[in-house]
């Protein structure tokens, strides 16, 4: 069954596991002891610090583990906020950071501290200019990932450091996502990542400090790990982490960098080709290998991604029909993108070319079996004259043109009925649909681009939201 997922939990590398099977025989012993067992333990530990940060590109005594990337990415955060409270208690992120990062921020706020979020462009790119315009006298930390996590985006994070550098601002980078395939390039100051993301064990995260940069660890005080992760270190799974993140540094990992982005184009190029009415999201350029995501217009996401776990492929989605939230993911928010329907793949090492022949075969057929179930016509009724029948009655014209009620109904219901009856308004007509899904407030502007019809705009109603959208085609 092909696992196209890597992006949330990549499979174990093979040297993760040998290594792990070998450390639990020998790196079971405290390694704070200093009697024979214990000596062996930090040995081991020592040797996969300087393995690891090797890998990173860091220092052995700037780098600690800690028990996973997000506990990473909150310890980053807290740590150089509390000891930056002098200079001042404002956080700079990007609107597409991972939630665990928007997380800290939401705890630093509650805190009595103040955060500004940088806006990203359509391919869920910021833009190093918007970083540096952010930064104020008060500013105590920035946090911009290498890339993103859904939808693959690279950042500038080396131009960004560079600003951030001259402004006298640590930078914190998220890279979890990007570390597997190189080094983060650039002068950013705390680095956070987890082991599951490049084949290595759960339960594994790296925090690098470099030297120079303020840091006041928070949380429970601890000798262990430079008293910035408190706990007894789990060895064997450190010892398998740092072994496959070295592994990874070898001159393979290029050449399958290369032929997964390959698959990944062919997959960026034939579903548009394949499938009607999908919009392919993320840098075509500034991206990861490996991952690519796209978003059906007329879909239900948690119904696609069943059908595709019953054809035998495991993906993962941002799709506000896919979460019981009912709410778009905050990364495809931000880049002001299609959510419903949306798919993210991501190839893990070793991927098969005929295993995404045959996903590329049968997502058609799948995408067209779930429109025909949510009442999708095979050309929806956009594209009809004034006037003309459709499947359905259309809703009666009133002096503000069509109104359509689609309260109580999830995403992608709100758009469907919008799809059916625009074609039945004159060239310069509204239609105006009543919706309290969170989702429409994202997917009927990203409808209105994708169609070249006009979005006029959003006007509170009794139950939701009124959403208005002009005929131009």
């Amino acid at each position: 069954m092909p696992y196209f997922d890597a992006a949330s939990a990549a499979p174990l590398h093979p040297v993760a596991r040998e290594a792990l099977l070998a450390s639990l025989d020998e790196g079971w012993a405290d390694p704070a002891r200093l009697y024979r067992e214990g000596r062996r333990a930090r040995l081991l530990l020592d040797a996969a610090r300087e393995a690891a940060a090797d890998a990173v590109g860091c220092r052995p005594d700037e780098l600690v583990f800690t028990p996973s990337g997000t506990h990473a990415v909150h310890s980053g955060v807290s740590g150089v906020l509390a000891a930056r409270r002098r200079a001042g208690r404002r956080l700079v992120h990007s609107a597409v950071e991972h939630s665990a990062v928007l997380h800290a921020a939401e705890v630093h706020e509650a805190a009595g501290g103040t955060r500004a979020e940088v806006a990203v462009n359509a391919a869920g790119r910021v833009a190093a200019g918007d970083v540096a315009a952010a930064l104020t006298g008060d500013t105590a930390l920035v946090a911009v990932q290498s890339a993103n996590h859904e939808v693959g985006t690279e950042q500038p994070v080396e131009e960004v450091a560079g600003l951030c550098q001259e402004a006298g601002v640590p930078l914190l980078v998220d890279a979890a996502q990007s570390l597997p395939w190189g080094q983060v390039p650039g002068a950013w100051s705390v680095l956070a990542a987890s082991a599951h993301k490049w084949g290595g064990p759960p339960g594994v995260g790296l925090l690098v400090v470099r030297k120079g940069t303020r840091f006041a660890p928070q949380g429970p005080a601890d000798e262990r790990e430079s008293g910035r992760s408190a706990g007894f270190e789990n060895l064997p799974a450190i010892v398998a982490a740092a072994a496959s993140l070295r592994a990874l540094r070898g001159p393979e990992t290029s050449a399958e960098a290369s032929r997964l982005r390959a698959l990944v184009d062919r997959i960026r190029a034939r579903v548009p080709e394949l499938v009607p009415d999908v919009e392919v999201v993320g840098d075509p350029v500034h991206r990861l290998p490996h991952l690519v995501t796209f978003s059906c217009l007329y879909v239900d996401g948690e119904t696609l991604l069943g059908e595709l776990d019953r054809a035998g492929f495991s993906v993962s989605s941002g799709s506000s029909c896919t979460s019981s939230t009912l709410i778009p993911s905050h990364v495809l928010r931000a880049m002001g993108v299609l959510s419903e329907g949306n798919v993210r793949v991501s190839l893990p090492y070793g991927t098969a070319e005929a295993e995404v022949e045959r996903f590329l075969e049968v997502l058609p057929g799948l995408v067209r079996s779930v429109r025909e179930r949510l009442g999708v016509p095979a050309r929806t009724a956009e594209a009809a004259p004034a006037g003309a029948a459709g499947p359905e009655a259309a809703p009666a014209a009133g002096p503000d043109g069509l109104v359509v009620d689609a309260l109580g109904k999830r995403c992608p219901i709100p758009v469907i009925e919008l799809a059916k009856v625009i074609g039945r308004v004159p060239v310069g007509g509204t239609v105006t649909v009543l919706s309290d899904d969170e989702a429409a407030r994202q997917d009927i502007p990203a409808w209105c681009t994708m169609r070249e019809q006009e979005y006029v705009g959003e006007r509170a109603a009794e139950r939701g939201a009124a959403y208005v959208v002009r005929r131009r085609v």
